[in-house]
């Protein structure tokens, strides 16, 4: 019986263990309370956003000196395991991983389950190739149970081209037979109307994340917002700079909270002199080399015959460059008709 009871205990305490630690537990390694606000009020919810953190960046915050960042710096990373561990229990760690139903079968096997949660997945493409109608049908099947492939979660849209509709969601609800105001009130979404903005946004979702479980990220598109802010070559460098940060704070949120991020991104025609004329699709994913690194896979979806549409694996640690053909029908994204 006593046996029994320990290992609810445990249970609890190892439930209790999971997920981001909130930024108040500092308090209790002798962090001062005020110190603890001022961290909150700069963006920084949970104990791994502040051991993540560059000890430079700590030193922005108002009123927190460079002993003060050392003590910080110090009690966070003895509460956040950050440093080797053998390869034996990163894989077990990664057995645990959740992949999220884009809603066709053939798709999801080529994906290798789904969308993975912790890492940042890329979907670029020509307009009408299905990117927004794929982050419309992950807003739903993220909410499902794990065994129906689902993440259990709630999802966070930013919405940087105003191509967000709530009637597509209730369309996606009822097919897997989802109560619709359920699922639209557990859809957090917001439009960003600068690059600012739209960083400003993701320090916002860290807040709401650290109160509630999340389980999507979706940024729809990432890059719009920096082809109109940043024009020409003059800019070029300012406009990398600002998406690398950007891009660092995705992922960030993606460590911290083992949410999988969904970027969308547009392209551009490749002009390669000669060489265009033996490429048959010249088209390449804007943001360069700072986009390409970012992200931990890369789709890139084309128009196929009619509604259908083809997915390749353009990048991926442990994907094959494979494709796959999914549609686009009334209730989102699914398998070919024919």
């Amino acid at each position: 019986m006593a046996q029994l009871q320990h290992e609810e205990e445990m249970e609890g305490l190892e439930e209790e263990v999971a997920g981001p630690l909130p930024v108040e537990q500092l308090e209790e390694v002798g962090i001062g309370a005020a110190d603890v606000k001022k961290l909150k009020e700069a963006g920084y919810y949970t104990v791994e956003a502040v051991a993540y953190t560059p000890k430079k960046q700590l030193l922005t915050v108002k009123g927190v000196s460079e002993a003060k960042a050392d003590k910080i710096l110090g009690e966070a990373s003895k509460l956040v395991p950050m440093g080797f561990t053998t390869a034996t229990e990163f894989h077990l760690k990664r057995a645990e991983m959740v992949c999220m139903s884009t809603g066709a079968k053939e798709l999801d096997k080529l994906l290798g389950g789904g969308i993975e949660t912790g890492a940042i997945t890329e979907i670029f493409g020509e307009f009408r190739t299905g990117k927004s109608q794929l982050c419309h049908t992950l807003a739903v099947t993220c909410q499902l149970p794990v065994e129906m492939g689902g993440g259990e979660g709630k999802c966070l849209y930013i919405d940087t081209e105003g191509t967000f509709r709530p009637s597509r969601l209730l369309a996606i609800a009822a097919r897997y037979g989802l109560n619709g105001d359920e699922v639209l009130d557990n859809v957090i979404c917001a439009r960003a109307y600068n690059t600012d903005h739209q960083s400003a946004l993701l320090i916002q979702a860290s807040a709401l994340m650290a109160e509630s479980r999340f389980s999507l990220l979706i940024v729809d598109s990432a890059m719009a917002l920096y082809r109109t802010d940043y024009s020409g070559r003059g800019e070029l460098s300012a406009r990398q700079m600002h998406l690398a940060r950007f891009l660092r704070m995705l992922m960030r949120v993606a460590d911290e909270f083992g949410v999988a991020v969904v970027i969308t991104n547009q392209v551009v025609a490749q002009v390669d002199g000669g060489m265009a004329m033996f490429n048959a699709d010249p088209k390449k994913p804007i943001g360069g080399n700072i986009m390409a690194h970012a992200s931990t896979t890369r789709l890139y979806l084309r128009k196929g015959r009619g509604e259908n549409r083809v997915c390749k694996i353009y990048d991926s640690p442990c994907l094959p460059e494979a494709e796959a053909v999914f549609a686009i029908l009334d209730d989102g994204i699914g398998d070919p008709k024919d």
